[in-house]
């Protein structure tokens, strides 16, 4: 039977998962995904962990919140590998990601204050200029009609869309929806309210779901970093590299 390692300061996987909540499995694919240092191995080719990779999996599990799983994962990586400014860099870019969908987010409640806004100067558009106006491709368009978000008509002669000034208004509102993260299909019934003028009541409770998401992103950020911060206080290796440093 083996031996409960605690006793000498390590810990079994077991004894790591369950501290985490998760199963020996998830951790042993952390360790393999390199957001956990190498586990130790027994003589008998067990896995032995220690506080660090206690520490590591509480950063991890904190970060995952607020930067999604993907980046926390690449933020671990770097941290691991000693690439310390990777894992900043890597932090930083979400953080501006975050101030982007805020912005976003404010430009979609003007929108809503202001659900016809002047006629673009140009009067009418065609599918081509409009899809650049958004930086998107016609196809988008094209894509986004099929789904009930714009009605635009068309050209007698020419069979070309025609898009005007309120189709203008609602493929605006769609894009600043998407990039907020929101389904085609979420989206075509809150065009056809405010295309109906029925009231925006729908929009407001929208708008404040999607203002506490991206509350809860900047509090599990700040989770994040303290356990980060607490992870990289402990990590032999950085504090290595620092006494290097500063003996230079």
């Amino acid at each position: 039977m083996r031996r409960n390692l605690k006793s000498d300061g390590q810990l079994r996987p077991v004894d790591l998962a369950r501290a985490h909540g998760l199963s020996t499995q998830a951790v042993r694919n952390y360790e393999a995904a390199g957001i956990l240092p190498a586990a130790a191995r027994t003589p008998h080719g067990y896995r032995t962990y220690a506080p660090l990779h206690a520490q590591a999996l509480s950063a991890f599990l904190a970060l995952a919140p607020g930067h999604g799983h993907q980046t926390a994962t690449s933020i671990m990586q770097a941290i691991n590998r000693d690439a310390i400014e990777d894992a900043l860099q890597l932090i930083d870019e979400s953080h501006a990601q975050l101030l982007d969908d805020r912005r976003t987010l404010q430009a979609v409640e003007a929108a809503v204050r202001d659900l016809v806004p002047p006629p673009p100067e140009r009067g009418d558009m065609f599918v081509g200029p409009l899809a650049k106006r958004l930086g998107i491709r016609p196809a988008t368009l094209r894509k986004w009609e099929r789904a009930g978000l714009i009605q635009p008509r068309r050209d007698p002669v020419t069979g070309y869309r025609v898009y005007s000034p309120a189709d203008v208004r609602d493929a605006l509102l769609a894009h600043q929806l998407r990039r907020g993260g929101y389904l085609l299909e979420q989206i075509a019934p809150l065009i056809a309210q405010v295309r109906s003028a029925g009231g925006v009541a729908p929009l407001e409770s929208m708008l404040a779901d999607w203002r506490a998401r991206l509350s809860a992103r900047s509090r599990a950020m700040l989770s994040g970093a303290a356990a980060l911060n607490a992870y990289l206080a402990c990590r032999p290796a950085l504090t290595r590299g620092n006494s290097a440093a500063e003996a230079e």
